[in-house]
């Protein structure tokens, strides 16, 4: 009987009922992703804002995410969030250090091979997503494909390609909120308010 009440006193701390972290994870990414968007559409200058945000929301708040959905045991969760999480805490560092002095500012083709080796790895999460659901898997697509126009604008220096890849972000950026959102709002209504 000692036996038996010893194994489920272990069971209760193997047992994850942590909040899903996903909504996170997702709102951060979506977010960050339509404010730069915006800058990339032309519509907002790039500062303090966008910086801000891509340290600390989509950043660190996205390598909180991946922490947590590494306890949850989810290898997809944890490599996505906690990636996107240090690509936008690079991205910013990006611009920080030239700023500061400390380096000197990346040219075109430094930039495109940074956001290429970024979109591979964005293909390779798209590849995962098969099995998964459809708004993600469009959500993964859309940021594939702003990944190779990004690249595209940074080789070209064409305003047009840069513009395309703004409305590309704002697309994909609106899906992952969406996602994260109806995340929460179905969690909250405990039913399916929103398909995702």
């Amino acid at each position: 009987m000692q036996h038996l009440d010893e194994k489920n006193r272990n069971n209760i701390f193997l047992m994850d009922d942590t909040a899903n972290p996903a909504p996170l994870g997702l709102c951060a990414f979506g977010m960050t992703t339509i404010l730069l968007s915006l800058h990339n559409a032309g519509v907002i200058a790039l500062g303090s804002p966008i910086l801000a945000m891509a340290i600390f929301y989509g950043g660190l708040a996205q390598v909180i995410a991946g922490l947590m959905e590494w306890k949850k045991n989810n290898t997809f969760g944890f490599v996505t969030f906690g990636s996107f999480g240090f690509f936008w805490i690079s991205f910013a560092t990006i611009l920080i250090l030239p700023a500061l002095g400390l380096s000197k500012a990346p040219g075109p083709v430094e930039i495109a091979a940074f956001l290429a080796v970024w979109g591979l790895f964005a293909l390779g999460l798209f590849v995962c997503t098969l099995r998964m659901h459809k708004v993600l898997q469009v959500t993964l697509f859309f940021v594939v494909i702003l990944v190779v126009a990004l690249v595209a604008a940074e080789l070209t220096g064409i305003r047009e390609v840069l513009t395309i890849a703004g409305v590309l972000g704002l697309i994909a950026g609106a899906l992952a909120f969406y996602i994260g959102m109806g995340q929460v709002i179905n969690d909250v209504y405990g039913r399916k308010v929103f398909a995702v």
